[in-house]
């Protein structure tokens, strides 16, 4: 796990895909603080199997859809959501939508919204993409994801999130993650 930053005011709050609610819920507890006045929630790749779900006339919500109504049930208003249209495969796609949303509206800080065990790929990914733009980033693990990656070992969760993060780690240290 990557360490978090201490929190400052910032001009927008990132969220990484991949979670339905852990990730949404810290971004929307960060901003009711008063940390940024802005969330941006991204929408990553569908599982395919949702298309033939739809086929199928089973209308399934995105990670993104439930990320974005997280929100809103908790008070965000629509004036504060920021939805870029790409779709993400990867974390550096989306370190390059934060670098393109960056320079857009001339963000000098971003927090960075993510899991514990996903934070240091954040960091690697992100860095790396906003090299020269003078953009701080403030790294911030959710509260309300419940690994303790200091105890990998003492769950079956932790050791799951492990095995599946660190050959993507690797990638990244590499400059492989694109």
């Amino acid at each position: 796990m990557a360490a978090e930053d201490p929190l400052d005011k910032a001009d927008a709050i990132f969220v990484f895909s991949g979670t339905r609610v852990e990730r949404p819920l810290e971004a929307y507890d960060l901003y009711r603080e008063g940390y940024a006045p802005r969330v941006v929630v991204t929408k990553a790749v569908a599982e395919q199997a949702m298309f033939f779900a739809e086929r199928r006339g089973v209308r399934v919500a995105s990670d993104f859809d439930l990320n974005r109504e997280v929100l809103r049930q908790l008070g965000l208003p629509d004036s504060a959501l920021i939805a870029p249209e790409r779709i993400h495969d990867n974390t550096a796609q989306e370190a390059q939508t934060l670098r393109a949303l960056a320079t857009r509206y001339h963000w000098r800080k971003v927090i960075l919204v993510s899991s514990k065990y996903h934070l240091r790929r954040v960091s690697l990914a992100c860095r790396r993409e906003m090299r020269g733009t003078g953009v701080q980033l403030i790294r911030r693990g959710s509260r309300y994801d419940q690994s303790t990656p200091e105890r990998w070992w003492r769950r079956r969760s932790d050791i799951r999130w492990l095995l599946s993060e660190v050959p993507k780690l690797v990638a990244y240290e590499l400059g492989l993650g694109a």
